[in-house]
């Protein structure tokens, strides 16, 4: 089992958004290097991220970072201390539209629950996907992404859980296990799945019979 530590902000309600519409987003922000760093940025405000955090975080190479870092600086949405690799960015709390927005990119960050299960199928046979904490609103719950099955691969999940951070923005705090491991802890239950299912959750694949 592996967790993450808890994001900062608020929550995402997961829709039915196609592919298509995120990249028309691009379009509208200019790339789609900008529109994810705009969501790094606005769901991590306060935080200073160099270069690399953020080519890390969004699953960017270097040069593209650099250059949507460098647009957003001149645009004034963010600001940046400091020079070369020790180059700190933050968002910049003076910018006019800052709440406009905000609002806006909140609205629209959302992902398919098809594409969250294809992005994580890669890692084993999934027996159950279950979301909370953020994705349905329950802020004060431990996880926000459950994951259940058969021969998982800890390695490829976690590359997947990366891959859909970077599309949003913000940790997710995920927890996986096999699918005996997994009934075992359900008939115990153990306080981490009571945490998930007692609260608001959203089954995207149930195999087990919940």
């Amino acid at each position: 089992m592996r967790t993450k530590n808890p994001p900062v902000g608020g929550f995402f309600v997961l829709g039915y958004t196609s592919g298509t519409f995120m990249d028309r987003l691009g379009k509208l922000f200019g790339s789609p290097a900008r529109l994810k760093l705009l969501r790094l940025f606005l769901f991590n405000q306060g935080s200073a991220l160099t270069l690399t955090d953020v080519a890390t975080r969004s699953s960017l190479e270097n040069d593209t970072a650099r250059r949507a870092l460098a647009e957003l600086v001149v645009a004034g949405v963010l600001t940046k201390r400091g020079e070369r690799a020790k180059a700190a960015y933050r968002l910049n709390p003076r910018f006019e539209h800052l709440s406009a927005l905000e609002r806006f990119i909140r609205d629209t960050t959302v992902l398919s629950p098809r594409y969250v299960v294809s992005s994580l199928k890669r890692s084993g046979s999934l027996r159950l996907v279950a979301l909370s904490g953020f994705f349905t609103g329950v802020i004060e719950a431990q996880i926000d992404l459950l994951v259940a099955g058969d021969n998982l691969d800890a390695r490829i999940l976690a590359r997947a859980v990366h891959g859909l951070e970077a599309e949003l923005g913000r940790e997710i705090r995920y927890a996986a296990f096999e699918t005996s491991d997994f009934r075992y802890r359900l008939g115990v239950y153990d306080r981490l799945l009571r945490d998930v299912f007692d609260y608001p959750h959203r089954l995207l694949v149930d195999r087990v019979g919940l």
